[in-house]
């Protein structure tokens, strides 16, 4: 009752603490901020390693590879034509295969630069044909397609990304984890600058508090108003770092799109130059998590702020 009556006669916006000189608006907001900025990063690594995951999972796992060796040489006795014939054919009647395609010169070629050069184009040995098949959900019997395809040319190889499927995604959970944990770390050090700025600002009106504290003032109003005063200037300075992020965030990506295999759109047919390849090659999960950062935020510092302040009052003698 004697806070309501205090709070009656006091005009509107009166600072009885002198909170707006004990807690800054330069140095909590600016800190928070970066914060939030990083906070953001963590986000976006943490709803990008998902994405590709399953990407990954969607793509890789229902892709094989047939490798033929000696391709132009004749298949054997009932089937027509050369070994890399008779195995599209084959290929090509099997249930659960969608698409059968052979990889060029151009693209073997592609394939090898990386590990022998430019020699990869004038290479003497004789290559073996690739197919790239893609299945359906459970895919072919991978046994039967094998025996058939070795009956027609002996040697080829059946190769399946499952292997491949399940290292990317340990390799993307553990960037989930190291995102999580990023995003953990930088609250935790969020909450400690409020904690902080929360402790310079009750030291430097210590005297302040303590009249009004004796005069009847409550500890819930008095965390009450530095947990109002610590909670704007977060909130302030989450949405400046969140605000912040957002280019960043648009051209890492612009980077990561043809990997997520996104739509590029060019700059000159976007209205205004936009970047809407960008926007749409960002998690949709982020566009919900930008926003709700200042939020979070926001509570984070208020908790931090109500919790020192009484703690504080409790050591008064």
């Amino acid at each position: 009752m004697a806070d309501r009556r205090a709070a009656r006669l006091r005009p509107a916006g009166f600072d009885d603490l002198g909170l707006q000189r004990a807690l800054s608006d330069r140095l909590l907001p600016l800190l928070v901020g970066a914060m939030t900025f990083l906070a953001a990063l963590a986000c976006s690594g943490f709803f990008a390693a998902a994405t590709l995951a399953r990407h990954w999972q969607e793509g890789a796992a229902n892709s094989l590879t047939v490798q033929v060796p000696r391709a132009g040489d004749p298949a054997l006795a009932g089937h027509a034509g050369t070994r890399r014939d008779a195995a599209l054919a084959i290929l090509g009647d099997t249930p659960g295969i969608i698409s059968v395609r052979a990889l060029t010169d151009g693209e073997l070629s592609d394939l090898l630069r990386p590990w022998l050069g430019r020699s990869a184009e004038t290479l003497s040995l004789p290559l073996p044909a690739v197919v790239a098949v893609h299945a359906s959900g459970a895919g072919p019997d991978l046994g039967k397609l094998a025996a058939r395809l070795a009956a027609a040319a002996p040697g080829t190889l059946v190769e399946q990304h499952e292997a491949w499927v399940r290292r990317l995604s340990l390799m993307a959970l553990s960037l989930q984890a190291c995102a999580g944990l990023m995003l953990f770390v930088v609250a935790m050090v969020a909450a400690l600058v409020v904690i902080l700025a929360t402790r310079a600002g009750l030291a430097a009106r210590r005297q302040a508090i303590e009249i009004v504290h004796g005069l009847g003032a409550t500890g819930g109003y008095i965390a009450g108003r530095f947990a109002r005063r610590a909670t704007w200037l977060a909130a302030f300075g989450a949405g400046l770092g969140a605000a912040l992020s957002l280019p960043v965030l648009l051209g890492l990506a612009g980077l990561a799109a043809p990997f997520a295999q996104s739509r590029i759109i060019a700059e000159g047919e976007a209205p205004g130059g936009l970047p809407w390849a960008a926007l749409a090659a960002l998690p949709s999960e982020l566009w919900l998590a930008l926003p709700a950062l200042p939020a979070a935020v926001a509570a984070l510092g208020w908790l931090a702020a109500q919790a020192t302040v009484r703690l504080w009052l409790r050591r008064l003698p």
